[in-house]
């Protein structure tokens, strides 16, 4: 299907092999004013995702060609576009897999629109931030600093010991929230409902997998983290002493 882009609208690229499901999902997010973008296959999907740069996907796992999770994968070497997976699975291990693999949420079917719309639109709020209000990021530079760790608010970028770390932006929303409060322990459950917009009815398995990949990209030693620190049984904060 040719799809006519309307540069005004937030595109949406829908990946997923059964017809009727793309059709509902099309017919849905147009309504809601979004532009949709359609594949079939895993091997389409990076094309479109690559060539077109959409500001959301919606990804299944069981697709031809590539499977959804080498699909996020490859996207992730690329773009920083929020990604939602959608799985017919409700196993653990697909879910912890794709935000392993850089997923910044994932929905199981068979799901509501209504609460996958919630979820759209929270990971485009955090997806484009000040962009959307057109503010242009040397009008207004807008930075956290806690010790080596250093986040710029406007361009989305973290620098740790002045070295750039690259962060989906789900990870970013985290640390940002974090340093906002150094020193100050923040629950699981807090961090769900503040950076995630949405309850998760208890799976905080979501947060550990985030922090956990957060860790390998800002911490020299996983195992003796510096900045971003386990309270046991609590939650987690970033050290306000860092040297």
């Amino acid at each position: 299907m040719d799809n006519i882009i309307d540069t005004d609208k937030k595109t949406i690229l829908i990946v997923d092999d059964e017809q009727p499901i793309i059709d509902m999902l099309v017919y849905n997010l147009q309504k809601e004013g979004y532009n949709t973008l359609e594949a079939t296959d895993g091997e389409k999907a990076v094309d479109l995702a690559l060539n077109e740069n959409p500001d959301l996907i919606l990804l299944d796992i069981m697709i031809p060609k590539i499977d959804g999770l080498s699909v996020c994968k490859r996207i992730r070497h690329t773009l920083n576009v929020p990604i939602i997976m959608l799985t017919a699975k409700s196993e653990e291990i697909d879910k912890i897999l794709g935000l392993e693999l850089g997923a910044d949420d994932y929905i199981t079917k068979p799901f509501s629109i209504r609460e996958l719309m919630a979820r759209i639109k929270a990971n485009l709020r955090k997806g484009k931030g000040n962009y959307e209000e057109g503010i242009a990021p040397e009008a207004n530079t807008n930075k956290i600093i806690v010790g080596n760790l250093q986040l710029d608010i406007d361009k989305f970028e973290t620098r740790v010991k002045n070295k750039v770390i690259d962060l989906t932006l789900r990870e970013f929303e985290v640390l940002k929230y974090l340093a906002n409060q150094p020193g100050q322990v923040v629950t699981r459950e807090t961090l769900l409902e503040k950076v995630w917009g949405y309850e998760y009815y208890g799976d905080i398995r979501t947060v550990d997998v985030t922090v956990r990949r957060i860790r390998e990209k800002i911490e020299e030693d996983t195992s003796n983290p510096k900045i971003l620190i386990t309270k046991r049984g609590v939650g987690y904060y970033i050290a306000s002493g860092e040297k």
